[in-house]
Parts: C-alpha cells; sequence; structure tokens
C-alpha cells in the first residue's frame, strides 16, 4: 500500500535517478560534459524529482516550451540524502512547526526545498498520494554538479514513443517505465519531511 508521503525512486547501493526538463541548448550541453554546465543557471534554484511520471505530468510529457528535452540525472545516494537532511518544506505544516513565524526564518535561510505534489498516473490522473521535489538553491548547486552526479541520460526518444502510445492506445505503459521503489529515510528526516513510516 502506497503511504500518503514517501519518496519512490528508481535507486540501488550508490546512487539515485533524479529527473528534470530542459531546453535543447541545456540538454545538450550536459549531455556532452556528462555535468550540467553554460547555458545551465547557477544563479537559480533547480528542482530534482524522482518520480518520473510527475515530470512527465510537469513537462506535459516533454512538450511545454523550455522543458522538450527529458534527462534521467544520476546522482550519488549521499549528496541526495545531504539535501534530504537540509530540507525545509515549502509551506509551514503544523505537525512539523511550532509557528509559521519559526517556519518563515527557517525556510528563509534554507539552503534546499522540499515541495510535495500530487502524483500522476500515466493518463495524467491525481493520485490519493503525494510526490517529493527538492529544490537547489544557488548556494549548494555547485556541489550538485562537481560532486553529485554520475551521468545524464537522455530519454526524450523514450518519452516521445510512450507519449505517442498513452495518446493512441489504451495498453499499459508500464513495463516501459522505471521501475521505482520506496527509499528509505531516517525517522529524524521523516519527521521534518512529512514522510510516512
Amino acid at each position: 500500500m502506497t503511504s500518503l508521503y514517501e519518496i519512490r525512486a528508481d535507486y540501488d547501493r550508490e546512487s539515485i535517478v533524479v529527473y528534470q526538463a530542459y531546453s535543447s541548448q541545456i540538454a545538450d550541453a550536459a549531455l556532452k560534459a556528462q555535468k550540467f554546465v553554460a547555458p545551465f543557471s547557477f544563479q537559480r534554484m533547480t528542482w530534482i524529482k524522482p518520480s518520473f511520471l510527475w515530470l512527465m505530468h510537469r513537462s506535459n510529457w516533454g512538450q511545454k516550451s523550455g522543458q522538450t528535452r527529458i534527462l534521467a540525472v544520476r546522482i550519488r545516494r549521499e549528496g541526495w540524502e545531504k539535501a534530504l537532511s537540509q530540507g525545509m518544506l515549502t509551506s509551514p505544516e503544523k505537525q512539523v512547526y511550532a509557528s509559521g513565524k519559526t517556519w518563515e526564518q527557517e525556510f528563509n535561510q534554507a539552503s534546499v526545498h522540499i515541495q510535495w505534489d500530487t502524483e500522476r498516473s500515466p493518463r495524467g490522473a491525481a493520485l490519493s498520494c503525494f510526490s517529493i521535489q527538492v529544490g537547489l538553491s544557488r548556494h549548494i548547486i555547485q556541489e550538485f554538479v562537481d560532486e553529485w552526479i554520475v551521468g545524464i541520460k537522455d530519454l526524450t526518444p523514450l518519452v516521445r514513443k510512450l507519449n505517442q502510445i498513452r495518446k493512441r492506445s489504451s495498453k499499459s505503459l508500464k513495463r516501459y517505465l522505471p521501475e521505482e521503489k520506496v527509499y528509505p529515510v531516517p525517522a529524524e528526516w521523516g519527521r521534518k519531511l512529512l514522510i510516512s513510516r
């Protein structure tokens, strides 16, 4: 049974895959260098998402302007877990923060933002659980690029194929999708990030 808040991801002992959507200019440069380089911006927050289907919903299966290239970015688990340990929720949840003022003070100083969004089915329907996205601020992006990234893969051809199947057929997409399983999170992080145990 899927919990309301849990991280589901494609991961192994050492790394985890997160997904991002970019323009061709950014994607081509990143694929060639196997890390993010100009014209990627190091001065704004970048969001990484372990849910493939949530990014498909967000980018309209790679059809939105500036989000036509879908990248699978494999990063070190130690980097991912550092981000989670420093993460602050983007809203002042009462079960986590003593007051809205306490949340605001901590949020304004946080280098990592955590947001939960409604998970989606392959057909775009809202599911009864949430998917995590992690925002890396300019204070930690350089570390993400230089130390966390193991490799970058272009999933754009797969995404286009899946979108055609999705539009033309009622056939299940499940066998084509990345396998995502529940990612283990220490209890102390779970409490502050709303993650169920």
